[in-house]
């Protein structure tokens, strides 16, 4: 890496600023550069200023040169606003092709980085840069693709309408899809007849609605767009279909005949009655069966339960419930077990 290719390169990228020293160290390169240019237009009026007011250096991030980070130490000019009537006093100079207003990357860099984070995202984008020598976070990547301008969406010829739930039974709002592209268009924040007719207004071009049997959405495509055809989705077809087959059955249930029995007919299978049995195994028969036993251990001392629980550790009912058990196993029996229950016929 030389100070002349260094120099050809920015030659390529703008004609405003030139190089005036390349200072390599041992993971980066700095390149000092400087404006050249006489004058520059104001951002607020438009009028261009020589009269120079301050200066001092912007340090841009450039694309990578032989794997090595390249940082621009970039002096650019504060110039006075001529134009008396402009609300700004002052303003800075910005360098075609390579500056950005606020931006601490070079625009080729800037470029480069939207179409990473475009291609592969956050983290795997973060780890590529990383290995070509631009270190940038997973965020970075994020923002700058946030920041890109929205495209807008082409005229949809088939339009979906739909609510959704931001907040079940509460809160609701509207989703437009492309019917064709099966891609939303847009979101509404309600499902009011007002919000979804202006939106068809705005955006003429629609020749087919695809809503639901709402009354809003049918009264809002009626005014938003009149010459439209309304139609069901397949979804609300197939769920109006459903819903009128059911109150079909319900009214003539009496005229259904009932259905006929199984062919082969089993007997029911019963289940053995188990007696109730204390836990044998376990962390909590285990635990269960060593306070029995350091609890009795210790009336066996005329210890009282009082300091038996303080002693031990446990509630004063835990230790009352030790000391009347006369075996463990009376409290590893389970309070429900060999109760009939309700469920007992289904349980084969």
């Amino acid at each position: 890496m030389t100070y002349h290719l260094l120099q050809d390169l920015w030659l390529h990228q703008t004609t405003d600023a030139a190089v005036s020293a390349v200072t390599i160290h041992a993971d980066h390169v700095t390149v000092h550069a400087a404006t050249t240019r006489a004058g520059a237009e104001c951002p607020t009026c438009g009028r261009s200023s020589g009269r120079v007011h301050s200066s001092y250096v912007r340090r841009l991030d450039d694309s990578a040169a032989g794997q090595r980070r390249v940082v621009v130490e970039l002096r650019v000019r504060r110039f006075r606003c001529r134009q008396q009537a402009c609300e700004r006093a002052t303003f800075v100079e910005q360098v075609e092709g390579v500056t950005l207003r606020h931006g601490r990357r070079s625009q080729q860099l800037q470029a480069a980085l939207q179409r990473l984070g475009l291609m592969l995202a956050g983290r795997a984008g973060a780890r590529l840069a990383e290995a070509f020598a631009v270190p940038v976070s997973r965020s970075t990547l994020l923002r700058l693709i946030r920041a890109l301008p929205e495209e807008a969406p082409p005229v949809s010829r088939v339009l979906g309408i739909d609510e959704f739930a931001l907040r079940k039974g509460h809160v609701y709002a509207t989703i437009l899809v492309d019917i064709e592209t099966r891609r939303p268009v847009d979101l509404l924040p309600d499902r009011t007849v007002e919000t979804v007719r202006a939106w068809l207004a705005a955006h003429p071009g629609v020749k087919v609605i695809c809503r639901d049997r709402s009354a809003l959405y049918a009264e809002a495509a009626r005014l938003g767009a009149p010459d439209a055809i309304h139609v069901a989705d397949r979804f609300h077809l197939w769920q109006n279909l459903a819903d009128a087959v059911e109150k079909t059955a319900l009214q003539h249930r009496a005229l259904l005949p009932e259905p006929p029995p199984p062919a082969g007919t089993t007997e029911p299978l019963t289940l053995p009655v188990t007696a109730a049995e204390p836990r044998r195994s376990g962390r909590l028969s285990d635990r269960v069966r060593e306070q029995h036993a350091a609890v009795h251990a210790l009336i066996r001392e005329d210890v009282s339960l009082r300091a038996i629980g303080r002693r031990l550790g446990l509630a004063r009912g835990t230790i009352r419930r030790l000391a009347h058990a006369a075996d463990p196993d009376e409290l590893l029996v389970g309070r429900w077990t060999g109760r009939t229950s309700i469920l007992d016929p289904y349980k084969p």
